[in-house]
Parts: structure tokens; sequence; C-alpha cells
């Protein structure tokens, strides 16, 4: 004689809540904003402005692949250019690029990076009107891109950009 068994487990839940579903979600972002300021050979401010940023897409999987392990090389150069076409995530370099250069400093302050570059007198001249962080002298991952209004810079000015990249 055999004896057959079947068991049947069901489980009766309603559905989570949008409330029940937001606790388990937990929602990454990155935002950036930069503050632009160009002086003359003086030393005097000749413009200042902050302009916000867009963490790219190849600069979110280049954090990814840092959490992973160290194969990517950290973000080292700024540059600047003259390109007009807005920021948008697939951006993997400048439209036009007028100058880049090793940053001067980068400081991490809880959930923020800060990243420091000067360009000097004669490097990046003209109307200055993008900007991108990089893990290379050329070519390289772009981290974040942006685009804002008309900065002149003449030959002998210099052009400063703190750039800081907040995750929340």
């Amino acid at each position: 004689m055999r004896v057959i068994a079947l068991l049947v487990v069901t489980t009766l839940t309603k559905p989570r809540s949008y409330k029940e579903r937001k606790m388990f979600n937990d929602i990454v972002k990155m935002k950036g904003e930069l503050r632009i300021t160009v002086t003359n050979p003086e030393g005097n401010v000749k413009h200042e402005v902050v302009v916000p940023n867009l963490v790219v897409t190849a600069g979110k999987n280049f954090i990814a692949s840092r959490m992973e392990g160290t194969s990517s090389s950290v973000m080292s150069h700024m540059a600047i250019g003259t390109g007009t076409t807005a920021a948008a995530v697939g951006d993997t370099a400048l439209e036009t690029q007028a100058g880049r250069v090793s940053l001067t400093s980068t400081t991490v302050t809880s959930n923020s990076v800060a990243y420091v570059a000067t360009f000097p007198a004669g490097t990046g001249t003209g109307a200055i009107t993008e900007a991108g962080i990089f893990n290379a002298s050329s070519g390289g991952t772009m981290l974040c891109r942006t685009v804002f209004s008309v900065i002149n810079k003449g030959a002998a000015d210099t052009l400063g950009i703190t750039w800081t990249v907040t995750v929340n």
C-alpha cells in the first residue's frame, strides 16, 4: 500500500503599502555643484558663479567599480571647454575641451568629496562654458559634466574651480 501526501502551503498576505515598500528601498542620490572663480593677474575676482552639475552614467559606474576594488584610477584631473550642448547622462567627454589640469586637492568630508583645480594663465583661455572631472590626463572616465553661461577667461587670468560631489 502506498501513501501519498500532498502538502499545500499558501500565504495570505496583502500587498505592501507604498510606505512599507519605501522602508525597504534605500535610494542613493548623487549631486554636485561647482564654484568657479576667475581672477585677474593682480588677484582681483572678475567673475564668480556656483553651478549645479550632472553625475554621468560613466561616473556612477566608476563609483560602483571603486566599491568592488581599486582597478580604476581615482579622479585626478579637471577639464574646461567651450561646448554648449546640454550635459546628458551618456556623456563621456567634454564637447570641446580647452584645457585640462591635475587636481590641486581632493578632500572627503562625511558624504561629500571636494575636487579643487586651478587653470593658470594661458591654460583654457576663451569663452568657457563647460567643465568635467576625469581620472586621466587625457581621455579617461568622466565622473561629472556641467554646462553654464559663458565665463570669459583672458590669457593672463586664473580660473579656479571647487567641485563638490555629495552622496545622499
